[in-house]
């Protein structure tokens, strides 16, 4: 009887630790990070996870044209203001959404804020569930830039990542 104890036991021990080292966390290649800033009164805060070119084609080839991408890595990229503010001329209540966009290959982009800030990519993405969709012209640029990057200024902000520039106006109201 001692001895069949003790197997259940070493048995459960076993189960119990391979378990817990299958549900270790990898390590992510894209790191997170979180850009802050305040324009007017409003408090701006976008987190997002921070891919890398790697040498490889990132507009029409990782991030396809014409589909949603959630604007980063991993997670939704998050957009989060403590004030109503008006984007690009357009009402977006305070609150947190998850930020997509849809690239085209020619002409304005498609910016979007999502009521639902807490999503896996852009896989369970649902249109009906937009606060606000706007077109934002892209800009080239001359110098590549490796990791994406979000940056916060007095009067918006914008994304940076390879050659493209989206720059998004905001006042607060």
């Amino acid at each position: 009887m001692k001895k069949l104890k003790s197997i259940a036991i070493t048995l459960i021990i076993l189960f119990t630790s391979a378990g817990s080292f299958a549900q270790q966390n990898k390590p992510r290649i894209s790191l997170p990070d979180t850009a802050r800033g305040t324009i007017g009164k409003a408090n701006i805060i976008i987190a997002y996870s921070k891919p890398s070119v790697k040498n490889r084609e990132i507009w029409g080839g990782l991030v396809k044209f014409d589909s949603v991408w959630r604007a980063g890595a991993n997670e939704a990229t998050t957009f989060e203001t403590d004030r109503n503010i008006k984007i690009e001329g357009k009402l977006l209540p305070a609150g947190k959404y998850a930020f997509f966009l849809i690239p085209k290959e020619k002409g304005k982009w498609i910016t979007i804020f999502n009521k639902v800030p807490k999503q896996w990519g852009a896989f369970k993405y649902d249109q009906s569930k937009d606060q606000l969709r706007l077109e934002i012209a892209p800009e080239r640029v001359a110098d590549k830039q490796e990791v994406l990057m979000y940056s916060i200024t007095a009067t918006g902000f914008s994304l940076l990542w390879e050659n493209v520039v989206i720059p998004i106006r905001i006042k607060a109201q």
